[in-house]
């Protein structure tokens, strides 16, 4: 896991008003979205952090721990 869970749990809390000020900020020029629209964008900002979050940080599928009794 890339994140701590507590530090997962901030970023999506961040994340509502995050997206109630990217409807005022575009809406200052002219591009108007429905509270529908809002929530897909949202819906796809949760799972795309959680499948970063959830990745394994080397890239190659195994874990650390793993990684180095292998060299052994």
């Amino acid at each position: 896991m890339r994140i701590s869970k507590a530090g997962l749990l901030v970023v999506l809390a961040l994340l509502a008003p995050l997206l109630v000020e990217l409807r005022t900020v575009l809406s200052w020029v002219n591009v108007e979205l429905t509270v529908l629209e809002t929530a897909v964008v949202g819906a796809a900002l949760v799972v795309v952090i959680l499948v970063w979050a959830f990745l394994p940080e080397n890239g190659d599928g195994k874990t650390a721990e793993g990684d180095a009794s292998s060299e052994n």
